[in-house]
């Protein structure tokens, strides 16, 4: 079934003046243009595409053109899950995004400790690259369980007409919280690896290792503003449908 996209878009705003989250819910295929510029859609989905383009020192003309060429690809996907209905949202989350953590983090987490400890000796980035992402792999495991065993399900039920005692206002703000310590994770092994480039004389581990942390920050980056710009305000919604 198809639904309309769970954000509020204002319509007849112009596009300098809307916030870059909604403006990858409404299309996904933006965030690569987004993410060409390092603007943060994600947990700074809020600030206006304005705004974002003044933080980070980009030209907003350029960005807007990147855009506008977006919209005419043909080959732009033709599926978006912020169209998704709440529940099926959360569904497309824990399997797409959850789902993808569980298989990469363990894997990821080897191949750090495995190059901090044989070349960290001359390179002490890689050591301090294991230990955030060690924080970070604590942090997002911790997320995602009280996403599965206690938000979520709410959620659900509410989408179910359920009534819910109270708010969602609490665990949402835990979770954005917790979204922007994972956010700053990510910005900081960007940092420490050059942009996830390895020098030449890197081994096929460490290779390896940079190539799936930037894989990770580009999943991570659609399952935040996923959550953040779609998912959250959508139950907040029917929160206040109850009231």
């Amino acid at each position: 079934m198809s639904h309309k996209p769970n954000v509020i878009f204002a319509a007849g705003t112009p596009l300098i003046d809307r916030t870059v989250g909604e403006l990858v819910a409404e299309r996904p295929g933006r965030s690569r243009v987004f993410q060409s510029f390092n603007i943060d859609f994600c947990c700074q989905g809020g600030r206006t595409l304005r705004e974002a383009c003044h933080l980070r020192g980009v030209a907003v003309e350029g960005v807007i053109e990147q855009l506008e060429a977006e919209m005419a690809d043909p080959a732009a996907p033709a599926s978006n899950p912020a169209e998704l209905a709440p529940a099926e949202l959360v569904d497309y989350i824990v399997e797409q995004h959850h789902g993808f953590l569980r298989r990469e983090l363990p894997r990821l987490h080897t191949m750090a400790e495995r190059v901090a400890h044989v070349h960290g000796g001359h390179t002490s980035s890689l050591v301090e690259i294991f230990q955030v992402f060690i924080g970070a792999e604590s942090e997002l495991t911790s997320h995602m369980m009280k996403e599965e065993q206690i938000l979520f399900p709410a959620i659900v039920a509410l989408s179910q007409g359920e009534r819910l005692t109270g708010t969602l206002d609490g665990p949402i703000s835990c979770m954005i919280d917790e979204h922007e310590a994972v956010g700053n994770a990510l910005g900081r092994m960007r940092e420490l690896s050059n942009g996830f480039e390895p020098p030449d004389e890197a081994c096929n581990t460490y290779r390896a290792l940079f190539a799936g942390l930037h894989d990770l920050e580009k999943d991570l980056h659609r399952h935040i503003h996923l959550e953040n710009a779609v998912l959250f305000p959508a139950a907040q919604a029917l929160v206040e449908q109850q009231n």
